[in-house]
């Protein structure tokens, strides 16, 4: 058995092939909304669950992940722009967010959404950093605006929880929630 990815998202894919669970990819049909003062819990666990929704099928286990960025009250979640990932990064900086996810997993007789929070903190950062950061184009397509996997790993002064949350999968949470429910999906092949 697979588990279905109900998300289009290569970090998503790559921390599965990592752990090793087998999958398969399916497009989400379920369109987004990211009011900027929602409860970032709330809100994930929605999306979450609406993605998996979207393209469950009866007999599959079905996997649905949103992760958003929270600061002072506010979501940061993927930029439009240049110049919205320039004010988020620069939000960012010197501060402590919040990556929060929302994790749903359907299968044949349950109904499983969970979140996981990881606090990350930036350095301190010059305009000029902010702007050379901004330069390399990966805050495109990322919830506040970086990627702790690549050349935003230099924005970061230290993290506590799961890394992996940071990046886009939950993947403690997975695990645990796996091994409840679709333990045959943890099994490493010889």
């Amino acid at each position: 058995m697979l588990l279905v990815l109900a998300s289009t998202s290569p970090q998503r894919r790559a921390i599965l092939e990592q752990l090793r669970i087998p999958f398969d990819v399916v497009a989400p049909a379920y369109e987004e909304h990211d009011p900027p003062d929602a409860d970032p819990v709330k809100l994930v666990c929605a999306h979450a669950e609406g993605k998996a929704l979207s393209v469950h099928e009866d007999g599959a286990i079905t996997l649905g992940v949103d992760t958003t960025v929270h600061l002072d009250g506010r979501l940061y979640g993927k930029p439009a722009d240049e110049s919205g990932a320039r004010a988020m990064v620069g939000e960012l900086a010197g501060a402590t967010h919040l990556v929060v996810s929302g994790l749903c997993l359907l299968g044949p007789g349950f109904s499983v959404v969970e979140h996981a929070v990881t606090r990350v903190t930036f350095r301190e950062l010059a305009v000029s950093e902010v702007d050379d950061y901004i330069s390399t184009g990966e805050w495109r397509g990322r919830a506040g605006g970086y990627a702790i996997q690549g050349i935003g790993g230099r924005l970061v002064a230290g993290i506590e929880g799961d890394y992996l949350n940071v990046v886009g999968l939950p993947a403690a949470l997975l695990v645990d929630v796996l091994s409840e429910r679709a333990p045959n999906l943890l099994q490493i092949p010889s």
